[in-house]
């Protein structure tokens, strides 16, 4: 073969860099409207967002399918592939299941996302399932404000693979990825240093959302015993509540997992990765009793509020006996002169009046010292 009929490699690489997107999405979505999808639209509604095979802790150059990504990890010594999905489909999922060889209840866990953290091993495959937490930005705490959003983070972790299956926006990975690439000594550990890394940043965006909920909590406390009654509606101390109780929901139970993980006994993770496990462990473990120590806040900041609710109801009561005493001489007085009596003491008398009322004046000022002076007024 002549020269010039040779296609060109720069020409060869660019159809590989089209033709094995294609391929790799149309294993998971087929075809568009009923038609072949084109290159451009083949992009539109995947739940991949990176598929990548790394050798002794470096990522290999190239696009590959997850199919494609297996197999060439499979051929390679000390290689495993990392596969990011965001919210994949029934179908997608069950196509990465047939190439991974995914337990299908572990499958349907990963599409729901409506599951507890926790640790499963279906065969060889280890599943990790985790909540993730942001803080929500907000101008004022009112009773309507969301201030923890949650979502959930899945791992399959196998021999020679690590997925995650990330639902909602709380943690993005592409950080985690960027960072593990860096760290190729730690990435040349295998699968679980992926596992740990996720699970890490996981963690550490716990103790960003505890710091934050923090600054909340003492606006609370600081508005639950101003004179201002509606700085610190009890309205809004229930919503913070039921907010701490989603973030609780997500970091309590994931102890469990990591104590399983960390084990000395344990055989599921690498000695070298469990050190950093147990890292991991020591700040969920902080972040749990920030957690359990801003519930106990909440419910004294909420006996506290209530509690001065009732003594500044009390304390309007006694104001209204007080004015309803004074007035109650008035009406006693008014009340006995105006029946009417033809024979009735000073009725005829010309000082009669400007007597009365001054007696009736006077009166009322001592009553309203005394009540003064006793704290009533």
């Amino acid at each position: 073969m002549s020269e010039s009929s040779r296609p060109a490699s720069g020409s060869r690489s660019l159809v590989r860099a089209w033709t094995a997107p294609v391929r790799a999405m149309n294993r998971f979505l087929g075809t568009v409207d009923g038609r072949p999808a084109e290159p451009g639209e083949v992009f539109q509604g995947s739940s991949v967002v990176d598929c990548g095979v790394y050798v002794d802790g470096k990522r290999e150059p190239g696009d590959f399918s997850p199919d494609e990504a297996l197999r060439e990890a499979c051929s390679r010594e000390n290689a495993f592939v990392w596969l990011g999905l965001h919210e994949p489909t029934q179908a997608e999922m069950s196509a990465v299941a047939r190439t991974y060889d995914l337990h299908e209840l572990a499958v349907e866990d990963a599409v729901k996302a409506e599951q507890r953290p926790k640790l499963e091993q279906f065969g060889l495959v280890h599943f990790l399932v985790l909540r993730t937490a942001r803080y929500v930005p907000h101008g004022e705490l009112t009773e309507t404000s969301q201030i923890v959003e949650t979502g959930q983070m899945m791992i399959f972790v196998g021999e020679r693979f690590v997925i995650t299956v990330r639902h909602g926006d709380a943690t993005k990975l592409a950080p985690v990825r960027a960072d593990m690439e860096a760290r190729g000594d730690l990435l040349a550990q295998g699968p679980w240093a992926v596992a740990y890394a996720v699970t890490d940043r996981v963690v550490d965006a716990y103790i960003e959302v505890a710091d934050q909920v923090e600054a909340d909590l003492d606006i609370i406390e600081e508005g639950a015993f101003s004179r201002d009654r509606g700085r610190s509606p009890v309205q809004a101390i229930y919503q913070m509540k039921r907010e701490i109780v989603e973030f609780r929901r997500a970091v309590v139970p994931l102890q469990r997992p990591l104590a399983t993980i960390t084990a000395p006994q344990s055989r599921l993770v690498p000695k070298e990765i469990r050190r950093y496990f147990r890292d991991v462990q020591d700040h969920l473990t902080r972040t749990v009793e920030q957690v359990s120590s801003y519930d106990d806040l909440l419910n004294s900041i909420l006996q506290a509020r209530l509690a001065q609710v009732t003594v500044d109801q009390n304390n309007d009561m006694r104001k209204i006996a007080a004015w309803a005493g004074i007035s109650a001489w008035w009406t006693a007085v008014a009340g006995v002169y105006g029946m009417n009596f033809v024979h009735m003491p000073e009725t005829q008398w010309l000082y009669g009046y400007p007597v009365v009322i001054t007696v009736i004046v006077g009166v009322s000022v001592l009553l309203y010292r005394a009540f003064r002076r006793n704290g009533w007024l």
